[in-house]
């Protein structure tokens, strides 16, 4: 391989580490904005053009089996372990709205927006709000 085409590679292969480095997919570990506490770790991943978060792991060994109780509708008494908490995100530029964020503590189910840290690809920002008053949390990359 001549030495262009050995630049052209690596340059490429940079680009695709640093588009990933900046993806929202993938598995996220959530922060309560609250307690600071280690929650759970979300897999944000897009079907049929739309982004979602489903929950593939409860950190604390004691909350495993908890349970919607406070949820509306087909969520009500469901297993939060497993269930899609982010759903129908769009993209938005450098950013994903237009969705929903469900509080499985509260039952309560959010407007959301989802961004990576412009600092920090390894930090999510995932926002709910209702009309002008909102949360910010700071979600972690699992690597």
């Amino acid at each position: 391989m001549n030495k262009k085409n050995l630049i052209i590679a690596f340059t490429a292969l940079l680009m695709g580490i640093s588009a990933q480095a900046q993806s929202v997919f993938g598995k996220w570990k959530t922060i309560d904005d609250e307690t600071g506490k280690e929650k759970s770790i979300v897999d944000i991943y897009e079907k049929d053009g739309k982004v979602y978060g489903k929950v593939v792991e409860i950190l604390n060994p004691d909350r495993v089996d908890v349970v919607c109780d406070k949820c509306e509708g087909d969520k009500k008494n469901k297993k939060v372990l497993g269930m899609v908490i982010i759903e129908g995100l769009e993209k938005d530029g450098d950013e994903y709205e237009d969705g929903t964020i469900l509080d499985p503590e509260k039952g309560k189910e959010y407007k959301c927006k989802i961004w990576v840290d412009e600092d920090n690809s390894d930090i999510l920002n995932v926002r709910g709000y209702i009309a002008f008053l909102f949360r910010t949390q700071e979600w972690h990359r699992v690597k």
